[in-house]
């Protein structure tokens, strides 16, 4: 069976201009793990090369790697970057298992003489519109609250915008936030905001590594139009038992790693709480006797992995996040009636919260069935919910008569419930041929919005649920890839990715081609070009901009068929190896089908009847061009971004059917981020942003209008505002300084952090949003709401 998969993938390349070579010499195969020698953690994207004959691999999603060369003398060389280069120099004479461990880079190197040609260059990768940020990169940065956030550091590559001030929202390249497939140990997350937005659900303490997909997609990703954030957890010391903690303004966290069974069992775990709750509290109850409440949340990260042959492994990761808002207020009084000389007691409790939160969970088996083939099987399971209760009830006591109590509650309920099943496959071919292939069967079920209604009144008693159905769909996808080098110039990534979505009585096919590709130009330059065509079955319909998750997620259906994007583009890059500087330069285009968008006046709190009716759907297009130049070693390191572009959308029930500018069209945006390492005891780092402002629809007059009644017996006029075309204002442009600083110090057996960060150094008063205030002469004024003055910080950390 073996031997029959190998020759219909041979054959496959063939038929697709593979360019193999024939293998008339004596040829073997070293293959192995590339992982960091003081942890055991893999290693991604770790190049392994011979110098001599050029010829190299890189390390799969979990370290592995598979090298054919000539039978001969060979000088094997690996590097990753933030670690010190591997030299080894042997004969090989026959097939190799050889496992590389990488030690993190030192002041001093070690004498391993590598050449620049022999470390990973951004010129050498086929693909593009891809980004990785380093762990520690993103937590040297200035952080607001002293907690360092993944989504915030990654708000600040050219291509990507927040939304809004302070949250945590990714707009890319023009798409929703829908739009983007954000991963945590390949299981997708669907709301990744703590407090309305200000955080993320990501502990950097539990993450192993950042990689951002904004083109140029790899034919293995599939789901979504706009991006996607692949973060995988650690998996935990192999070698010895480590932890830290950390206590910061608004949440603390504890980590604990270590070995199992060392070298073959390990488990991380990681948990961060905010105690708002712990101090607000109190101050809720001394302010207002018989009022209580407060706000909390929660993420908690866990990883076991068993290692059960240098072929088999096994991992286990689950993730949990909470957050719940809670706010009780009591107000009793009494009334003495002196015709009856009877006292009554009038008591009204009222309760409302709200609260979301995800759970995802991961079985993955990794197995290596030959040195050239590697396989992954994975089982996963992904929940998100969101919630609403609110309460009113009241109790009338009179002496010597019953109670009287009358209550009404609302409650609202939505969610999302994934199953899925995937297996990837990656075989070695040879040197020029890196096949992934595989597939997966996500099953979902989703809750589109339920109300639940309680009324106990002396004139009525209900108890009654009002909302969407349940909705069970089943996405099914196969992909095929190869990554190809035609020649020592030319090198390609092309792949097909297959899908489709079973809903209700309607089946939705889709073909997507994906290409990208390298040419290298004769100064060390790269010439580099993409496409890909991306097919989503999933909605997101948004009711707020101000990241609470007052979102529903529902799937394609009939009446509103799945979104489709194009997405072209091409750019040059190059590795300034000799200094350790990445720089890039794309242009791109998107153009996006069957976007959605509720319809004036709606939102998910209407109760009567399908959400369906509620939207609308339209088309949407984005082009620009990025600019980017990024330093990830040495003392300096961080990143200057440059992004010019401009997205609109268009609806035939929206603005008169003509085209307008995208809530989040922004024409420049400017990032520059950087990281100063002065000593080992104290780094510096510092952040500027600058963006045009964000759109926004506003009055430009009032008119006169006229109500009439129900019944038609009357009518009246009043005035009213009168609105100009949507998203055509414009507000000021936004542009904040952040500083940041981190003080060391090594002690016998910890080491101590202190961090202290200033956010909007010059207090610059940026638009939120704004309002009409009123008419003046004949003209609308707005005023401006501003979230963040300067907020300094600061937090204090602990390891072992």
């Amino acid at each position: 069976m073996k031997w029959i998969l190998y020759g219909a993938l041979g054959g496959l390349l063939l038929l697709m201009g593979g360019g193999l070579y024939a293998q008339t010499d004596a040829r073997f195969t070293i293959s192995g793990y590339v992982s960091d020698a003081e942890t055991g953690e893999r290693l991604v994207a770790a190049k392994v090369v011979d110098p001599s004959s050029q010829i190299g691999a890189i390390s799969n999603a979990y370290g592995f790697y598979s090298l054919t060369l000539p039978a001969d003398s060979v000088r094997l060389v690996a590097s990753y970057v933030g670690y010190q280069p591997w030299a080894r120099t042997f004969f090989l004479e026959e097939d190799l298992t050889l496992d590389i461990q990488l030690t993190e880079e030192a002041l001093e190197l070690e004498t391993v003489q590598i050449t620049s040609e022999e470390l990973q260059t951004l010129q050498e990768d086929a693909n593009m519109s891809s980004i990785q940020v380093p762990i520690e990169q993103i937590k040297k940065l200035p952080a607001l609250m002293g907690d360092p956030d993944v989504i915030k550091a990654v708000q600040l590559l050219p291509g990507v915008q927040s939304g809004a001030e302070g949250l945590s929202g990714l707009y890319v390249r023009g798409g929703g936030p829908d739009q983007n497939l954000i991963l945590l140990d390949g299981v997708p997350l669907y709301n990744v905001t703590h407090l309305g937005g200000l955080f993320s659900v990501f502990n950097t303490d539990a993450l192993n590594r950042v990689n951002l997909v904004k083109g140029g997609f790899p034919a293995r990703y599939g789901g979504r139009l706009s991006s996607v954030l692949d973060i995988t957890m650690k998996e935990g010391n192999s070698q010895e038992f480590h932890g830290s903690a950390q206590v910061g303004l608004l949440a603390a966290k504890v980590s604990l790693e270590g070995p199992i069974v060392k070298d073959k069992t390990s488990f991380f775990l990681s948990a961060r709480r905010t105690y708002f709750d712990l101090w607000a509290s109190p101050i809720i109850r001394a302010a207002t006797e018989d009022n209580s409440g407060g706000y909390f949340f929660h993420d908690f990260n866990a990883k076991i992995n068993h290692k059960f042959s240098d072929k088999d492994r096994i991992y286990f990761s689950f993730f949990n996040s909470l957050d719940r808002f809670r706010l009780e207020t009591l107000d009793q009084f009494s009334r003495f009636d002196s015709t009856t000389s009877q006292t009554t007691r009038f008591e009204q409790r009222f309760e409302t919260g709200f609260g979301w939160g995800n759970t995802v969970g991961a079985l993955r088996w990794n197995h290596l069935f030959s040195n050239r083939l590697f396989g992954n099987f994975t089982a996963t399971f992904s929940r998100y919910d969101f919630d609403i209760n609110t309460s009113v009830e009241d109790l009338e006591t009179t002496e010597g008569d019953p109670t009287m109590r009358r209550l009404v509650a609302f409650a609202y309920e939505s969610g999302i419930r994934d199953y899925s099943l995937r297996t990837d496959f990656d075989f070695f071919l040879n040197p020029n041929h890196l096949i992934r292939f595989g597939g997966y069967l996500t099953h979902h079920k989703f809750s589109p919005g339920n109300t639940l209604l309680q009324y106990d009144l002396p004139s009525l008693v209900l108890d009654t649920s009002i909302g969407n159905p349940t909705i069970f769909s089943t996405e099914a996808a196969a992909y095929l890839e190869d990554e190809v080098r035609v020649s020592s110039r030319i090198k390609l990534n092309i792949g097909l990715h297959l899908s489709g979505l079973k809903v209700r009585d309607k089946f939705f096919p889709s073909l997507q081609p994906r290409f990208s590709g390298r040419y290298l130009l004769p100064n060390e330059w790269a010439l580099k070009a993409s496409y890909s065509g991306m097919q989503q079955y999933i909605h997101l319909l948004s009711n707020s901009g101000v990241g609470l998750p007052l979102d529903l997620w529902v799937p394609a259906t009939d009446r509103v068929p799945p979104q489709f994007a194009h997405q072209g583009a091409v750019g040059v890059a190059r590795t300034f190896s000799e200094i350790g500087v990445d720089v890039s330069v794309e242009a791109y285009y998107k153009s996006l089908t069957n976007v959605v968008e509720y319809l004036p006046g709606a939102s998910f709190f209407d109760l009567e009847g399908d959400w369906e009716n509620l939207v609308t759907s339209g088309r949407g297009e984005s082009y620009g061009v990025e600019f980017l130049v990024q330093k990830k070693t040495g003392r300096l390191s961080g990143w200057v971004g440059y992004t010019l572009s401009r997205s609109n959308r268009q609806f035939e029930d929206l603005n008169r059917g003509e085209v307008f500018p995208y809530k989040y069209d922004r024409r420049h945006d400017l990032s520059i981020v950087s990281s100063y390492e002065i000593n080992d005891r104290i780094d510096l780092s510092a952040t500027f942003v600058y963006g045009t402002g964000n759109t926004a629809t506003v009055p430009v007059g009032l008119i006169w209008a006229q109500n009439i009644s129900l019944t038609d017996q009357f009518s009246r006029l009043f005035l009213t505002n009168e609105f100009g075309p949507r998203n055509g204002f414009r507000l000021r442009p936004y542009h904040r300084v952040d500083l940041g600083a981190n003080f060391h110090k090594q002690k016998k057996r910890v080491s101590r952090t202190w961090t202290v960060s200033i956010y909007n150094l010059y207090n610059r008063q940026n638009p939120y949003f704004v309002y009409f205030a009123e008419m003046s002469s004949g003209s609308p004024e707005f005023r401006q709401v501003s979230l963040f003055p300067i907020i300094p910080s600061f937090s204090w950390r602990i390891e072992w």
